[in-house]
């Protein structure tokens, strides 16, 4: 990579982190030029090259944070012999994902996410196929031996991504009446039965 390519990441990279900055600091309505080139101390120019628009740039940041939470899904349940443990692996992993980022997990459960995916649903699939097509193989794997109900693969992850979704987005708003360790031990078993043959 040449030292010009290199800036240019770097410069791309400061203006993403400061727009979870200032996503998480100041809602939807905080994220403006203004605010994301005072933040980051990235000109106008520059953050209007790498991304185009503050919209752009806010596809992006979601596309990299929902990036690196469908890896971190993929390596542990890929690694699950069983579906049970695979399951397991799942509700605990994309909640601890979500302790561990905060701000990034309430930009990914966000209205302004929702209004995206349900806009761009195919384009943002499209783009996540690499890590989304493994899941599907080992959810279909799973279904093939007889652990899993034979249901089609997308009734599979709404049956599975349901409950831990709610549960993510319940914690993210600051309501207080739900306990994630709690949600770790309950929420696979019912999954599991849910999903049962």
């Amino acid at each position: 990579m040449s030292p010009k390519q290199q800036r240019g990441e770097e410069t791309a990279d400061r203006l993403l982190d400061a727009a979870l900055q200032v996503y998480a600091e100041s809602g939807e309505q905080g994220v403006t030029v203004s605010a994301l080139t005072r933040a980051s101390g990235v000109s106008l120019g520059s953050l209007y090259h790498h991304f185009g628009s503050v919209d752009g740039l806010m596809d992006v940041l979601l596309q990299r944070w929902l990036g690196r939470l469908l890896d971190e899904l993929a390596r542990t349940v890929g690694s699950s012999r069983t579906a049970a443990n695979g399951i397991r692996a799942l509700v605990r992993t994309y909640l601890a994902f979500i302790q561990e980022h905060p701000d990034a997990a309430r930009l990914l459960h966000s209205s302004y996410a929702d209004r995206l995916g349900m806009a761009q649903a195919k384009q943002l699939r499209d783009a996540q196929e690499a890590r989304l097509s493994p899941l599907a193989a080992w959810v279909q794997q799973h279904i093939d031996s007889g652990e899993l109900a034979p249901l089609p693969v997308p009734l599979v992850e709404a049956l599975a991504m349901g409950p831990v979704v709610a549960t993510a987005r319940r914690w993210l708003s600051g309501i207080d009446d739900v306990e994630l360790d709690e949600a770790v031990r309950v929420l696979p078993e019912r999954i599991i039965r849910s999903l049962s043959p």
